[in-house]
């Protein structure tokens, strides 16, 4: 009589770290970057390594519905909640309509602001115009 040997899997036997897990980080900087079509909202720690990151697509809006400010409300929660932080800094980049409602988010959150930057860049005289139209 043979008996059969069971296959175990190795992925059952192993952990896999999920992204709904809690990262615990003492400081870090939030990044919102608020466009016109989108809303991304990046959490990182002091070095620059990125801990969370989502934008309005992955959180489920499609099309024109990511540029709203709703859209960025729920991408700066989802962002938060994934990671256990005492102290951020918040740096806005962007023209976005979510600009606001993913700073009233997050300072509302229960995380200790220390700085909120806007880091827009801004042309100081820009590019050349185009030559003038000759009629």
């Amino acid at each position: 009589m043979v008996k059969m040997i069971r296959k175990t899997s190795l992925r059952r036997n192993r952990n896999i770290s999920s992204r709904k897990n809690k990262r615990r980080i003492p400081n870090g900087v939030i990044h919102v970057q608020a466009s016109f079509n989108n809303t991304i909202v990046t959490v990182t720690d002091v070095k620059g390594q990125v801990v969370s990151c989502f934008s309005a697509g992955t959180c489920g809006f499609k099309g024109k519905k990511k540029g709203t400010p709703f859209a960025a409300q729920n991408t700066a929660k989802n962002a938060i909640h994934t990671v256990e932080m005492q102290r951020a800094a918040v740096m806005i980049k962007g023209p976005g309509r979510g600009r606001d409602a993913a700073l009233r988010t997050i300072a509302r959150s229960g995380i200790r602001l220390t700085r909120v930057r806007d880091v827009t860049p801004i042309p100081h005289n820009g590019c050349r115009p185009p030559k003038k139209r000759r009629v």
